[in-house]
């Protein structure tokens, strides 16, 4: 069986580097932020006001909070804080909408940039903002490059494997992610019995899984066992910012709709809480497998 040896490169950040993360849901911007800690980087934390869950495991650290209303006041908060390089990290779960945005001089600067990023889909709205912000010189930087071990390495990362008939499912849902992943979509497709029964949506992965869970008793699905969740990185993808990712809650969820195991892509996907995801996936019985990267894993 494969270890789960690291898979990314470390960034090599400058001395003096002051780096910032936008922090938003899930556990990511903790571990990001206590990479960079660990690394010597302190970071400075942007709350997005409604979106992190988990603010007590960042606040030993320098933050302030911004509402996505505000986000024309993202550029000025970063250059006063001298910030150099940017992560942003974790789940952001709405657009503000352009009705809502404050006015203000730093809006108007960027109102062109943020009406084309809205106007488009996760990944090219992700494209736009990093290019504006590199453009104001901002370095953005993706999570995998601070903390390379997030990054899931190829091949098996559990005690159980995938049995022939899984790679069946593997196969066929990996198919089915990077078509919805072209269209920019989403990054997770399921397979049962060779098919695919259910996509990733705007509810996302947990969200697909309950769907999943709930087909369980459509009479299709009647008799068939096991079954496979598969997530990857979409074609031509911004790779420093929304990598597909799972962790424990995504192992529990798979385990409650029934499947065997899950599928990701090495190097281009994230394991969250590393250990805590590996260790429910052996107590689950579930399998937990690198695919091969289908593009370069250091692309932008």
């Amino acid at each position: 069986m494969t270890k789960a040896e690291t898979a990314g490169t470390r960034l090599d950040l400058p001395p003096g580097a002051r780096v910032g993360i936008v922090a938003g849901g899930g556990s990511l911007p903790v571990e990001v932020a206590s990479g960079l800690a660990g690394r010597g980087y302190p970071p400075f934390i942007i709350l997005m006001e409604g979106e992190v869950d988990r603010k007590p495991d960042l606040a030993g650290y320098e933050q302030e909070t911004l509402a996505l209303e505000d986000i024309g006041s993202l550029v000025p908060l970063l250059k006063r804080r001298r910030i150099t390089h940017l992560v942003l990290a974790g789940e952001i779960r709405r657009r503000p909408r352009l009705t809502g945005l404050r006015p203000s001089l730093s809006l108007i600067a960027v109102l062109p940039v943020v009406v084309m990023a809205l106007a488009r889909g996760d990944d090219g709205l992700l494209k736009v903002v990093a290019r504006a912000l590199e453009a104001r010189g901002i370095k953005i930087v993706g999570a995998h490059e601070i903390v390379p071990e997030l990054a899931a390495a190829e091949g098996s990362l559990t005690r159980a494997e995938p049995r022939k008939s899984d790679w069946r499912d593997i196969d066929a849902a990996h198919a089915a992610a990077r078509a919805i992943g072209a269209l920019d979509i989403g990054q997770a497709a399921v397979a049962i019995g060779g098919r695919v029964i259910a996509l990733e949506g705007i509810e996302g992965t947990n969200g697909l899984l309950e769907r999943t869970r709930q087909l369980r008793d459509h009479g299709r699905l009647a008799g068939k066992t096991r079954g496979v969740l598969v997530k990857c990185a979409k074609p031509g993808q911004e790779l420093r910012a929304d990598l597909p990712s799972i962790g424990p809650l995504t192992v529990e969820a798979a385990h409650e709709a029934g499947l065997a195991g899950i599928a990701i892509e090495a190097g281009r996907s994230l394991i969250l809480e590393g250990p805590a995801t590996i260790a429910r996936a052996n107590a689950l019985g579930l399998f937990v497998v690198g695919l091969a990267a289908a593009e370069p894993a250091n692309g932008h």
